[in-house]
């Protein structure tokens, strides 16, 4: 009975699983759940009600209450814009802009601003309850509004800008202008700026200037101070308030409480609440970009505003903290994802956590040079996993990443830094997770191969009955060889091939048939290991011979 030459063929049974346990399916498993409990918020956020039928309707002539508590922040100023524009759209007669704020960013105090000088609705800014303040940016607001109240025990002022990075100056003590060095310019008597109008004051501040140094810190600090004062000058004008004093809250950050301010004419008048405030401003008329409006307030319905789920959004995603967390689980995901494609869960979380991250960081007054060393100290932490560079590259990603994360945000706004105990907390989990990776990277390098040509050296097998032999190979020899198998009283499976005395026929390794070839006799049914391998052809040993050697 003849027989033909087949290839190997692949036995069918049960595959193995494609995520085992261990670290990796741990890792998967939390990457899993960060996943759904991802899109369960995003679903709880589209199915929530929208804001205008979550809160209660604003009827026409009512007056709006729009609530701000903490730092002028993008989402605070995404929230006052739309609650401004919801009034005009809902024709209330007063937004009453209730404040207590210890600064902010100046792009969100602008965007404000802009909003409030735009809108058809008088707009009243009351720092209240007691004890709340208007510093830095909130004094700008107040300026800018149609009416400014303020609750006993508040106060407002310290409108210097303040903008720190690495090399930063920060104000000299003793209410100097900023980036004077060492008091080097000549200071005014306390009263003669308060009783000096805008141009006297304009003019004494260009002696102080002409003695700044002209290095590029004092040049940019001096900038910064006179654009500032002459925005809020230019605000002070439109509203007929209190110039001079606004300008020295700028250059000698000075601040007044609720008596001081209404006795130097800096806001219009103080209340202990809403109702009183509404109250007092009742029946009088307010000029808007629209005209002129008369307030009815005496009786007016009040409705409050409060951040919904946007807001609350915005505010979670911008703070510097979380910004810098989703830009690192952005890394990590995508790199996980391309060290093992196809997992695609740790690619999408990655790809949209980084994305998230971006888009905070451009809200942010951040250092795009900061930024930049934070991403090269995770690509070289992620370097250091596959190079061997013997700990080179994540010595200098650790210090890229420090460096970085102190640069990112380059403001000295409250709020608004990155604690050194976050940036540690960081670079120990980066060091930790590259150098994990490194050491189960090198624990699997260690491993036999187990797939492939590499793969079946030194694996065992069975001999299989006497197969066709390789090509040259006689009818004589195929009958010597069936001869000797049948007087062997072992059984022996295999045939003088060749003039060498190799012998040829079939085995079983791996779950699959292959020819094989051996220099040694071997029986059908012995076990057999794997030396080489040339083509399709394994060349084997009996397995007792190789645990003999091995022993010996």
């Amino acid at each position: 009975m003849s027989t033909y030459p087949r290839l190997p063929f692949r036995q069918s049974g049960p595959r193995a699983a494609l995520i085992r346990g261990g670290v990796a399916g741990r890792l998967m498993r939390g990457m899993t759940a960060f996943g759904a409990l991802l899109a369960l918020g995003f679903a709880l956020c589209e199915n929530a009600p929208p804001a205008s039928a979550a809160q209660a309707s604003v009827a026409p002539d009512s007056v709006v209450v729009i609530p701000v508590n903490g730092a002028i922040s993008p989402a605070s100023a995404d929230f006052i814009v739309r609650s401004l524009q919801r009034a005009a759209d809902q024709r209330a007669q007063l937004a009453v802009l209730q404040l207590d704020t210890p600064g902010g960013l100046d792009t969100s105090m602008r965007q404000i601003i802009k909003a409030i000088l735009a809108s058809p609705v008088p707009v009243a800014t009351f720092i209240a309850p007691s004890g709340a303040r208007a510093a830095s940016a909130g004094t700008y607001i107040v300026y800018a509004s149609h009416i400014a109240a303020m609750a006993p025990g508040t106060n407002l002022g310290a409108a210097t800008p303040i903008e720190m990075g690495i090399g930063g100056a920060e104000p000299p003590a003793g209410g100097g202008m900023p980036g004077l060095p060492g008091g080097g310019a000549p200071k005014s008597e306390p009263g003669a700026a308060a009783s000096a109008g805008p141009a006297n004051a304009a003019s004494a501040a260009t002696p102080a200037s002409a003695a700044l140094p002209l290095d590029t810190p004092s040049t940019e600090l001096r900038k910064q101070v006179h654009d500032a004062a002459a925005y809020i000058r230019g605000l002070a004008q439109l509203r007929g308030r209190n110039a001079v004093w606004a300008e020295r809250a700028v250059r000698e950050a000075v601040s007044l409480s609720a008596g001081e301010a209404l006795a130097q004419h800096v806001v219009d008048l103080n209340a202990r609440d809403i109702a009183d405030l509404l109250r007092q401003v009742n029946g009088r008329t307010i000029s808007t970009s629209r005209g002129d409006v008369r307030l009815n307030t005496a009786n007016a319905p009040i409705v409050t505003l409060e951040a919904d789920w946007r807001s609350q959004f915005l505010a979670v995603i911008t703070d510097p903290n979380v910004a810098l967390m989703l830009l690192m689980i952005g890394m990590y995901g995508l790199f996980f994802e391309f060290a093992n494609p196809g997992f695609v869960l740790p690619g999408v979380v990655g790809a949209i956590s980084l994305l998230m991250g971006l888009f905070a960081m451009q809200m942010l007054p951040i250092n795009y040079v900061g930024l930049g060393l934070i991403f090269l100290g995770i690509a070289f932490l992620i370097g250091e996993a596959f190079l061997p560079t013997f700990g080179s590259l994540g010595f200098g990603g650790v210090i890229a990443f420090v460096i970085g994360a102190l640069m990112l945000i380059d403001t000295d706004v409250p709020g608004y830094g990155i604690p050194l105990p976050l940036i540690a907390a960081v670079v120990v989990f980066s060091v930790a997770f590259v150098f994990g990776v490194s050491r189960l990277a090198l624990r699997a390098r260690r491993r036999p191969v187990v797939t492939g040509s590499e793969g079946l050296i030194g694996s065992l097998g069975v001999m299989l009955d006497a197969g066709p032999l390789p090509g040259g190979v006689t009818e004589d020899v195929i009958a010597n060889a069936n001869a000797d198998a049948s007087a062997n009283a072992a059984g022996i499976a295999t045939t003088n091939a060749t003039t060498g005395g190799t012998l040829a026929g079939w085995a079983q390794v791996q779950g699959e048939r292959w020819r094989v070839s051996s220099t040694a006799p071997v029986a059908a049914g012995q076990a057999v290991r794997v030396t080489a391998r040339r083509g399709l052809t394994l060349t084997v040993v009996p397995a007792e011979v190789q645990q003999q050697g091995e022993h010996t």
